[in-house]
């Protein structure tokens, strides 16, 4: 019998943001910011010396702290580190919504994972399956060839992807051009990172924007990623937070032409037509489809300002 997927692949992710694990200040700072979702950062952002500490201390936040909204997620060293089981064993006391999990390679490593949180869950004496994956998918090249086996783990609900960490696994000098577009092996892992997640059912997020200065060129970048089909981004810097929910948020003219859309596909369906002119252009299923995801994601977000 089939697993059902992991609750939370709809849960709204316009921004994820990085928190340096075990340091108070930077997370209390970052529980008044408008990102939707925390991730608690136990791999890079924590000296190897210091890996044991900053784990009990992300383990006490999960235990002890409001986080109101914001998703808590937990962004562990990978499974073949001398950390990565730990952090799975401590954070579980008092689980997270979901783990980031970075340098996914293969289906198998998935699986693995899966084992032991399913393992966890039920020596804490948590309810089963509650616990997501959100990967970022492509920081080895196995795992950018292996893209498209990564939602078959039921408790995936998330695909990112990464240039940084694949532009040292390939020896590439860099990711982007000088005009700021990404090079063809990393715009082929944002392409597949996005249709993997939807062919999949999961949800596509685009990686982070590492020059924290250009705002204009970020704000760029988020529209186009919101454009393609991308439902979120993940932020390394406070100021780089409103830009991107803004750029994930559907403009009120937007939801207006939205809502018009699906009104005038009632009165047409009832006369035998979903093929029309609407508004001085033709319109099908196809605009329907995205005419009622328009109004699905607006009505999330007013679920979350009004929480």
């Amino acid at each position: 019998m089939t697993r059902a997927r992991t609750a939370g692949a709809d849960r709204l992710r316009r921004s994820l943001h990085f928190v340096p694990g075990a340091n108070e200040k930077m997370l209390q700072k970052s529980l008044e910011i408008a990102a939707d979702g925390l991730v608690l950062d136990l791999e890079d952002a924590v000296t190897p010396d210091r890996k044991d500490s900053a784990r009990e201390v992300v383990g006490g936040w999960l235990k002890d702290v409001n986080f109101g909204r914001q998703e808590r997620t937990v962004r562990i060293n990978p499974l073949h580190t001398p950390w990565g089981h730990d952090d799975v064993r401590v954070t579980m006391r008092h689980p997270p919504d979901a783990y980031l999990v970075p340098k996914v390679s293969t289906l198998a490593e998935l699986n693995e994972l899966d084992a032991l949180v399913s393992r966890f869950e039920k020596e804490y004496g948590h309810e089963p399956g509650k616990v997501g994956l959100i990967l970022v998918s492509t920081e080895t090249p196995r795992g950018a060839l292996n893209l498209p086996q990564f939602p078959e783990c039921p408790r995936v609900i998330s695909l990112s992807w990464g240039a940084e960490d694949l532009s040292a696994a390939i020896g590439a000098s860099r990711n982007r051009a000088p005009d700021g577009s990404y090079l063809e092996v990393f715009r082929y892992c944002r392409t597949m990172t996005l249709l993997s997640a939807t062919a999949g059912g999961v949800q596509p997020l685009d990686t982070v924007f590492v020059d924290i200065k250009d705002h204009a060129a970020l704000r760029q970048e988020s529209l186009e990623s919101a454009w393609m089909g991308f439902t979120g981004k993940i932020t390394i810097h406070p100021g780089q937070i409103e830009i991107i929910n803004e750029a994930f948020t559907p403009a009120p003219d937007v939801v207006a032409t939205a809502q018009r859309l699906v009104d005038a596909f009632t009165i047409e369906e009832k006369q035998g037509r979903m093929a029309f002119s609407f508004e001085g252009q033709m319109v099908d299923v196809p605009h329907l489809v995205r005419a009622q995801r328009v109004l699905t994601r607006h009505a999330a977000i007013i679920a979350v300002r009004n929480k």
